[in-house]
């Protein structure tokens, strides 16, 4: 009788090395690393003012000057979680300061970040910015909402096609140009998918958990409740919200997140009903711990697997949401969006390839990284499709 193989590796780990395994999935985390380090540092990457400037022997930086609340934050919050990375304390400690670190950081930039209102992107192509002894210029010259009106830009116009000035990805309808667009759209892209799946999934652990653990009449009413608002239909609420009170990302975050959680609730309820009767959790009960603590801190670490790979494909799904929502023409207006750009390519009487390519281009390598993520992970939970040669 052979003896089994002790893993030298925790669970975890080895989720992690099997999810890992494939190239498809290395490809798609590299390609949402480099969405996310587009967003953290778009003002520094397309932008039509210099980074660094040296005028009459002074140096300075214009584009910190101009920075907004948002790009403060993203970069407090990417800055605070590179130092936190390099920690040694365990990951669910780290992840709580980090959010704390957040909030603090979110009320610091709010009372003290105050850019211009109003910025004329043509007085940095003028003196003093055009003479300055030496500039160094972001490596897309343009600003996503600098519509080049001192050059006589014409509008769409394909890559490489204006003269004197060059755009790799064309220019859309107001003469901007598209690939500084497409990196500050990142930011629209990424935060939706991530805070409404965030909302989401809190309410849906908690509803969940609680049908799970207590069962009976309340995981009847939690079923109830959880059919009701899976006959909401999210694309029709959406529609309806923006032409009574606007168009507002946060807006859309919350109302993907509140019609989107009774996926979530399912996974959970599911798991809570398998783990309510372990000895773990009747020891917990037995001791009088409270039920926040029976329920989060000792069912759903051994329940949060198959969440996990729910929440990959939440992801993308309010990422589709938003873009069709800016393809119908309405999206956010004050800030650049894939969809909104993919609305361009059919809006003049011939087809504008590149604002369809490029675009809808980055929609499709997004959602289908997330749900290749969601499958390697699902796949490496399973302990049909585990491999005993990795233990």
């Amino acid at each position: 009788m052979t003896k089994p193989v002790l893993s030298r590796f925790s669970y975890p780990a080895l989720v992690w090395r099997r999810t890992l395994a494939g190239v498809g999935v290395t490809l798609s985390l590299s390609w949402l690393a480099l969405l996310i380090f587009a967003a953290v540092f778009a003002p520094f990457l397309a932008n039509s003012m210099p980074l660094l400037m040296l005028n009459q022997g002074e140096l300075s930086a214009p584009v910190l000057s101009y920075l907004s609340v948002e790009d403060v934050v993203l970069l407090g919050a990417a800055l605070l979680a590179g130092l936190l990375a390099m920690m040694k304390q365990p990951m669910a400690q780290r992840f709580w300061l980090w959010l704390a670190g957040c909030v603090v950081i979110v009320l610091l930039a709010n009372a003290l970040v105050k850019p211009p209102a109003l910025v004329i992107y043509d007085d940095f192509r003028s003196p003093p910015f055009s003479t300055a002894e030496w500039r160094l210029m972001p490596p897309i010259p343009y600003a996503p909402t600098d519509y080049l009106r001192d050059i006589n830009s014409k509008g769409l116009e394909a890559p490489f096609a204006s003269q004197g000035h060059w755009h790799l990805m064309g220019t859309e309808e107001n003469g901007a140009d598209v690939l500084s667009r497409m990196i500050h759209a990142c930011r629209i892209s990424l935060s939706i998918g991530l805070i409404a799946s965030g909302i989401a999934l809190v309410i849906g652990v908690i509803i969940g958990g609680l049908m799970g653990y207590f069962s009976g009449v309340i995981d009847m009413l939690g079923m109830r409740l959880l059919e009701i608002f899976e006959d909401i239909p999210t694309l029709f609420l959406l529609l309806t919200f923006v032409a009574f009170f606007g168009r507002s990302l946060y807006m859309m975050m919350v109302i993907i997140g509140v019609t989107g959680w009774t996926g979530y609730a399912r996974f959970v309820r599911s798991e809570f009903l398998k783990l309510r009767k372990q000895d773990y959790v009747q020891a917990a009960i037995a001791a009088g711990l409270p039920l926040p603590s029976i329920l989060f801190r000792h069912m759903l670490p051994n329940g949060i697997a198959p969440l996990l790979v729910a929440v990959s494909f939440g992801v993308a799904g309010a990422i589709l949401a938003e873009a069709t929502l800016s393809f119908l023409g309405l999206g956010v207006v004050d800030a650049p969006s894939w969809g909104q750009m993919l609305d361009q390519a059919v809006k003049s009487s011939t087809f504008n390839w590149w604002m369809a390519v490029f675009p809808g281009g980055a929609i499709f390598f997004t959602v289908f990284a997330y749900n290749l993520i969601g499958e390697a992970f699902r796949d490496a939970i399973d302990p049909k499709l585990a491999n005993d040669s990795e233990a």
